[in-house]
């Protein structure tokens, strides 16, 4: 009997792929996803932040709660909790402890998020009036906490997507994983393009439209999201229970290991909601412009830190299962050195053409935007290292120790912003702020790794690899300069049309300045490069 169709094309998606493959995949679906981003925060800008900022103000403060309560209850804390034990006892064969974990950390979670999410619908008030919204006027307010209980059941939805999407990743299948975060953005511009006009079903108005339809727009991609998330997991032979095993050894190692992960998302969150607060005090539009340069900020974060690390994660616990200490550490170093040689000279790029990157989500550009986006470049690369510094330590079930350094660089931040605000330094000192807090975040991180670690982690090789690639860095960035004063911003450029072309041949000249750099200066990260452009230019010879 042949299987559906279906079956067979997710059958195919859903096979185990190697650490470069599934690394391709989620750079690429992470790029999807940004566009797609990029794309909703045009069309957004465009409709509201020069003609109704206290709407968008109202729905930036909406999101803040609920994603806090998201991502202190599941988000990577389960990532990194839960993928080290379920793996553990699958490669020893315990399948059913295996499932029994999966099904209990499931309705767990399902239950924790259910019972927040009814609690921020009954808080929403006081939450927008005192914690994330207390600068925003009397309109603002009541459009924020109406839009915070629209969006308050989606750290139920996206707990259960993420759980899902653990399991698959733990088993190396990252396809539907990847796809997750895409479908839930098109969720989003289906509320913008077609909610925010009303809803009619069959004659009947059953939503007016306006903003609030962006809003149940994010509701939709969250439900997308779970979809997909259930899609993925066909063929992968997981069996699900309705009961949450107390008993299972791996359960209670999962609950052992979450608080302080969890804690740990929770505190670097805390600069999001003291950010908020502080910049809704800054003015019509200010909440939106920060939040705005922060996103852009995270897009290559997401893009190089959390896919590369997301990818080599799997192999390190799995290293570390096997006991093979030092296969470990060269996984975690050719990771960082991977990440490090990206995310340098996209954030030298970023800082070049800021006012380029910006005029992507905003017709015309935004100066605001662009300036706090300047201050947020040294947190691109101090974040994307960040992912695999702090999946060091999650490798070896500890999560205490990420969690102490966040409080430390967190407190930091928080400080720095709050004092950068009383001296008048506007959203770009959050951003500072942000920047210092995420470089002294790395540098303990690491240091302490290296300490812990039973052979040297940092050896010669590695830190000459680092001094070439600053100095690639230096001359890719020289570049970058000199193409934006040979091609720069102009009154007329006020469409995507006209500064693409730009923006790419600034990167493309940057980039290729970068690889020609590193190959005189001998980086081994560069010879993929070069093998692949010399067989694309003699495949005929």
């Amino acid at each position: 009997m042949r299987r559906p169709k279906f079956k067979s094309i997710v059958a195919m998606a859903n096979v185990k792929l190697s650490i470069k493959a599934s690394a391709v995949i989620l750079a690429s679906s992470t790029l999807v996803s940004a566009l797609l981003g990029i794309f909703r925060d045009r069309l957004l800008n465009s409709y509201y932040l020069d003609t109704y900022p206290t709407g968008i103000d109202a729905y930036t403060a909406a999101f803040t709660v609920p994603d806090f309560m998201f991502f202190i209850l599941t988000s990577g804390a389960l990532a990194v909790s839960f993928i080290p034990v379920f793996n553990q006892r699958l490669v020893t064969g315990n399948k059913k402890s295996a499932w029994e974990l999966s099904s209990s950390v499931l309705n767990l979670m399902a239950l924790a998020t259910f019972v927040a999410s009814i609690l921020i619908m009954i808080f929403a008030d006081p939450l927008i009036r005192y914690v994330v919204g207390p600068g925003l006027d009397e309109a603002g307010t009541i459009l924020a906490i109406n839009m915070m209980r629209v969006i308050a059941i989606n750290p139920f939805l996206m707990s259960i997507a993420t759980v899902l999407s653990s399991i698959q990743q733990a088993v190396g299948r990252f396809v539907f994983y990847a796809l997750a975060p895409a479908v839930y953005n098109v969720g989003i511009l289906v509320g913008i393009v077609w909610f925010t006009n009303g809803i009619n079903i069959f004659g009947v108005q059953i939503f007016d439209g306006g903003i609030m339809g962006v809003a149940l727009g994010v509701v939709f991609g969250a439900i997308l999201q779970v979809i997909i998330s259930l899609v993925g997991l066909i063929g992968l032979g997981v069996d699900y229970e309705f009961k949450i095993y107390w008993k299972n050894h791996g359960f209670r190692s999962v609950l052992r290991l979450l608080p302080a992960r969890s804690l740990d998302q929770g505190i670097d969150y805390v600069n999001t909601i003291v950010n908020t607060n502080l910049s809704s005090r800054m003015g019509a539009g200010a909440m939106r412009s920060f939040q705005q340069a922060t996103a852009l900020h995270q897009m290559p974060v997401n893009l190089i830190g959390v896919a590369i690390s997301t990818a080599f994660f799997p192999k390190m616990t799995e290293d570390l299962g096997e006991g093979k200490e030092e296969e470990y550490l060269a996984t975690f170093r050719t990771a960082l050195r991977t990440i490090i040689w990206i995310s340098l000279p996209v954030a030298v790029i970023a800082y070049f053409a800021r006012g380029y990157i910006v005029s992507f989500i905003k017709n015309g550009g935004d100066q605001l935007i662009a300036s706090v986006l300047a201050t947020l470049v040294l947190a691109i690369f101090a974040r994307s290292v960040f992912h695999i510094a702090s999946r060091g330590f999650y490798a070896r079930q500890d999560t205490r120790t990420p969690f102490v350094v966040s409080i430390v660089a967190v407190g930091l931040s928080t400080i720095l912003a709050i004092l950068f605000t009383v001296w008048n330094f506007g959203p770009e000192g959050l951003g500072f702020a942000q920047s210092i807090g995420a470089v002294l975040e790395i540098i303990i991180l690491l240091v302490i790794l290296n300490r812990k670690s039973e052979h040297k982690l940092f050896n010669k090789v590695f830190w000459r690899a680092i001094v070439r690639m600053l100095i690639a860095t230096a001359i890719s960035g020289a570049v970058a300069y000199s193409m934006t004063k040979f091609m720069p911003l102009r009154s007329t450029d006020i469409s995507i049309l006209a500064t693409l072309p730009k923006f790419t041949v600034i990167t493309v000249a940057a980039a290729v300045a970068y690889v020609i750099a590193g190959y005189f200066l001998d980086l081994p990260e560069v010879q993929p490069i070069v093998d692949k452009v010399k067989k694309w230019l003699f495949r005929n010879v």
